[in-house]
């Protein structure tokens, strides 16, 4: 589970231009049509990387179709999206820039309009990325990806799979005895506890609100085997990501982990069992690195950008 060279081993972090770019951006609602929406604002960091809601409020206050994941340790995932649907932090980060139904903007090249009226981020671009016209969308995705692959929250069972076998307690460590032999870390496998495959799940709630109509994979796939096929959730900060599946259904932790080992393993827990895998659950949590939380002071555009609230 644990290797040599892990990128939860903490060691002090260098933090280059194309970095300090990419925090900018992943503050800026300028790249919103409203203006008033960011990255951040969905993917919160003070909030563990995700906005604990349901269902995220995008432009107009439209509501979205899924639960916003969270962006911490999100670039060790197989993919990005509860579908997959993206390979990278770096692609999946422009996607909502111009949905509609979120930050709405017209296309890439009202973004990069955005961009270039604001010379320190072309200044910030053009030594950030040496070329003929630095400031283009794939740019744009690869600073804010390099920002998001700082966001690595070391935890507790980092370093008891180090081998530093009091980082848990006693106590947790019955809690990863029960993990394992219940079956939970069959899909919840490696460093990052889950983000490596996918599995088939469908919550009663959403059956019962939508009748199903959320077909995950299958939906960007077209293959009929992947009907209700979801990305395995990370259970890293786990603790504090709530509301919890696809659809933010479950805001209980411990009625999740009731029922999806229902759903998955067929299983019905005890008290005892679900207080136990939860007990372990709370080694799970690192700290945001501070220098991501703090919120950068955004530079001045050299014209006046007017929001299209419309």
């Amino acid at each position: 589970m644990y290797k040599e060279g892990s990128v939860f081993y903490q060691v002090p972090r260098v933090y280059g231009v194309v970095e300090e770019l990419g925090k900018m951006l992943y503050y800026d609602p300028r790249l919103s049509k409203s203006g008033l929406i960011s990255c951040n604002s969905c993917h919160n960091l003070a909030t563990f990387g995700s906005d604990r809601l349901s269902l995220s409020r995008g432009h107009q206050w439209r509501l979205g179709r899924r639960n916003s994941p969270t962006t911490l340790n999100a670039f060790l995932h197989v993919a990005q999206f509860w579908d997959g649907r993206e390979a990278t932090v770096e692609s999946q980060a422009l996607q909502p820039m111009i949905n509609p139904d979120e930050m709405a903007m017209p296309g890439e090249d009202a973004l990069i309009s955005i961009l270039n009226s604001i010379p320190v981020y072309r200044s910030l671009f053009i030594e950030g990325f040496p070329g003929e016209e630095p400031v283009n969308i794939e740019n744009l995705g690869r600073a804010i990806g390099a920002f998001e692959r700082t966001m690595v929250t070391p935890a507790p069972v980092h370093a008891y799979l180090r081998g530093e076998k009091r980082a848990l307690s006693p106590e947790q460590h019955n809690g990863l005895h029960d993990f394992i032999s219940v079956g939970c870390a069959i899909c919840h496998l490696g460093e990052t506890l889950g983000g490596r495959t996918y599995a088939q799940f469908l919550p009663a709630k959403d059956l019962k609100k939508n009748g199903g109509n959320d077909k995950g994979r299958y939906e960007f796939t077209g293959d009929p085997a992947d009907k209700y096929f979801f990305k395995v959730p990370s259970l890293l900060n786990v603790v504090h990501t709530f509301p919890y599946f696809h659809d933010g259904s479950v805001w209980d932790l411990d009625e999740a982990i009731r029922l999806i080992a229902f759903s998955q393993l067929d299983m019905e827990l005890t008290t005892d069992q679900i207080s136990s895998i939860r007990i372990f659950m709370d080694a799970l949590s690192g700290e945001v690195p501070q220098w991501a939380r703090e919120i950068p002071v955004l530079p001045a555009a050299d014209t006046m950008l007017i929001p299209d609230l419309h």
